[in-house]
């Protein structure tokens, strides 16, 4: 017999262990038994093929449509084409070499699972030497796969190159022929009150359902115990943290906030207002504020922030900024100077009687200027400072910081916002608010940022402009990218400015990859220079620039000395520019939808119209192209949200990217399981607060560290 934490190699042999844990990373029974089916073929329905996209390795239910024995042109031999299809959308299938009995059992009308790696030929999607399994093969006994094809619902794996779904599916049913039954991690109470299936259970109806509705009662179990291992490190992360302490601000009459207020030349919004109240009201608190500002684009998350820094710098403390980029940083700088005016030029010439001083602390400051920010921040002259991860070097100290605003926080690293966390002096921690441009979802709120408090900005201020986004097809249609550069050239004949966005710089080392690798600055700007923008000031921006570089570059840009920008995602966020009015992104398709929306919001910011061009070479019917037709289609950045998060991985929200390993959340959808996330956010908190160290819990202590492993815990805990 076998448990969860036992290695393959002792169940399912040496050499299938060895195939599963170098392609697919699994090791352990627990770990292959909850890798699940990617989805399910019903017995005598087929595959949808439309969506399959280039590069990914599929697996696909098909009928064999026709077959074709051609001579290969450069060598002896022949390739046999077979023509495979769902009913409406056709698929090529490549074999190479003289192989006549394949000719014999892949007949018309035979149907089968065909497993391998899309590629494009020609214009159309191929598998090239697919591994196939034809389900109507007279099957004798002893054949691994009858029992999957025998049964209704055939279950279809993340698959890899030379370990096909079928062969997955012999060693789940062996490694299920062995299973022991083990103490469930869900008390008898839980999965009665909540009416849950075992584990047992719920591994063998996930792998080997007899009905749709077994197969329901699996996933919802499931599902249970990955949401509850979340919940749990996140109860446990408020109620370690729900007694602190942090410096009270309340709101002071006749102060810079008053001021600020009183010379503001356009009239807040009424989620401006809303938001800076309940803001206000955090801030006078003693317990520590944790709250998620997100806002479309230009949604003026930044005057909410400043409202409220103002607040802190009134009630005598300090408050700090951090951006994830030294562009950024400067650019938060300059413009909170800009809109403070004379109220931050305390002791210059000219300052308000009421002034305050905005500093910025960047790790390219000269030496002098850095003596004289660090020396602005630890006296409190700087009632603002403003810095990337600089801010966080043990040389830096604050005279009194009470308050900390995190722009763009998923850039930065756990151990970086901690140690901010950390700054306002013994046994008290600064307020926090976390700001972003990209929308989240309430469910991944409630999950990801566990006890922050979310607040979000959907009215745009008066005189934005609207920015319409077209796809250019580049590989299909040549003739529309060079209109796009024509489009450009007549937004700068206007008087306009325009970016070019790639996905790559161009000095990293070559790839051994045989597709063409993205797009480049350094190899496009002189392209477009001496071709289709000649003429025209062309400037270059990416994040490997000097910090000095960054900012002239920058600067040029926004006082209207170049006309076009080649530049990096650098430039996502942040960047403020009226002038702009027209971005063209290459290679579109490398980029998430949530960051396609939110590069285009740095167009259309003044008066004038937006456009946006995605340049991809991607072909229609692709996942990517359906990607690009959304962002296309809509500028809610609410609802392009939901559907990058419907796209991408979901588990990567849990640091899995930034960790490298495997995703902690295989079935759970932050999207449609917002129903079991409250109620186990619910269960959590009520084991929590009875037994915070889960001592009298060990199975839900075992199912918390087996589902979210101590990277992610530490990411969590310190979101």
């Amino acid at each position: 017999m076998a448990v969860l934490a036992d290695r393959l190699t002792d169940v399912v042999g040496a050499r299938t262990a060895a195939a599963l844990a170098s392609a697919l990373d699994l090791h352990t029974v627990g770990d292959l038994l909850r890798h699940y089916p990617r989805r399910y073929a019903q017995r005598g329905e087929l595959t949808d093929i439309a969506g399959l996209e280039i590069g990914e390795h599929v697996t696909v239910l098909a009928r064999v449509e026709s077959t074709t024995k051609k001579p290969m042109r450069s060598r002896k031999g022949s390739i046999l084409e077979v023509t495979i299809t769902d009913g409406s959308r056709r698929l090529s299938c490549a074999f190479f070499g003289n192989q006549t009995w394949r000719e014999r059992e892949l007949r018309p009308g035979r149907t089968g699972l065909f497993a391998g790696k899309v590629t494009a030929f020609r214009r159309s999607l191929q598998l090239a030497n697919p591994e196939y399994e034809l389900i109507e093969s007279d099957m004798d006994d002893g054949v691994a796969t009858a029992h999957d094809f025998l049964s209704r619902i055939i279950p279809v794996y993340p698959a890899a190159q030379g370990l096909p779904s079928w062969r997955i599916s012999k060693a789940v049913h062996q490694t299920l022929e062995m299973l022991d039954r083990e103490p469930d991690p869900l008390p008898e109470w839980l999965r009665r009150e909540h009416g849950l299936v075992t584990l047992f259970e719920a591994l063998h109806a996930i792998h080997r359902p007899r009905s749709d509705a077994e197969l329901e009662g699996a996933r919802t179990r499931l599902k249970w115990d990955e949401a509850l291992a979340v919940q749990l490190v996140l109860a446990r992360r408020r109620h370690s943290t729900g007694s602190g302490l942090a410096p009270a601000c309340p709101p002071k009459s006749g102060g810079i906030a008053e001021a600020f207020d009183e010379r503001l030349p356009f009239r807040l919004t009424e989620g401006q207002r809303e938001i800076g109240e309940a803001l206000s009201a955090d801030l006078a608190g003693e317990h520590p504020m944790n709250r998620l500002l997100q806002g479309e684009v230009g949604s003026g998350k930044t005057i909410v922030a400043l409202r409220a820094m103002l607040q802190v710098v009134d009630a005598g403390r300090q408050a700090a900024l951090l951006a994830p980029t030294e562009v950024l940083a400067a650019q938060h700088a300059r413009s909170l100077r800009e809109l403070l005016g004379d109220l931050a030029q305390a002791g210059e010439l000219g300052g308000a009687e009421r002034a305050t001083r905005v500093t910025l602390l960047t790790g390219s400051l000269t030496a002098r200027q850095r003596k004289q920010a660090l020396l602005d921040a630890a006296s409190g002259a700087a009632g603002i400072v403003v810095g990337t991860h600089a801010l966080l070097g043990e040389h830096v100290s604050f005279a009194d910081l009470a308050f900390v605003v995190i722009d763009e926080q998923h850039r930065f690293g756990v151990e970086q916002r901690d140690a901010l966390r950390s700054r306002a002096g013994e046994d008290v921690s600064p307020h926090v608010l976390v700001m972003t441009a990209t929308p989240i979802p309430r469910t991944v709120a409630m999950t990801v940022y566990g006890d922050l408090e979310t607040s979000s900005l959907r009215q745009l201020p008066s005189g934005r402009s609207p920015i319409s986004t077209t796809v250019v097809p580049s590989a299909e249609k040549p003739a529309w990218l060079d209109r796009a550069w024509q489009r450009l050239r007549e937004e700068v004949a206007k008087g306009h400015q325009a970016y070019v966005v790639c996905p790559r710089i161009g000095d990293e080392p070559p790839s051994d990859k045989t597709e063409r690798p993205p797009i480049a600055v350094l190899d496009l700007a002189p392209e477009l220079e001496n071709g289709p923008l000649a003429g025209l000031r062309v400037g270059v921006l990416h994040g490997r620039l000097p910090g000095d570089d960054k900012d002239a570059v920058m600067r040029a840009f926004a006082a209207g000395e170049l006309d076009v920008l080649v530049a990096t995602t650098v430039i996502e966020v942040g960047v403020n520019v009226p002038n702009a009015t027209l971005m063209v992104i290459m290679d579109a398709d490398r980029f998430g939808v949530s960051q396609l929306h939110q590069l285009r919001g740095r167009v259309g910011r003044g008066s004038v119209p937006g456009l946006c061009l995605l340049v991809t070479e991607a072909l229609d019917g692709t996942s990517s192209r359906a990607r690009l037709a959304a962002v296309e289609s809509t500028t809610d950045g609410f609802e392009l949200s939901k559907l990058d998060l419907e796209l991408r991985r979901e588990g990567d929200i849990l640091g899995a990217a930034q960790s490298g390993t495997r995703s902690g959340l295989k079935l759970l959808s932050l999207l449609r399981d917002e129903d079991v996330i409250a109620r186990s956010r619910r269960v959590a908190q009520q084991v929590i607060s009875a037994d915070p160290d889960l001592a009298d819990h060990p199975g839900l202590a075992a199912l918390a560290a087996d589902t979210i492993d101590d990277e992610r815990a530490e990411y969590l805990e310190k979101t």
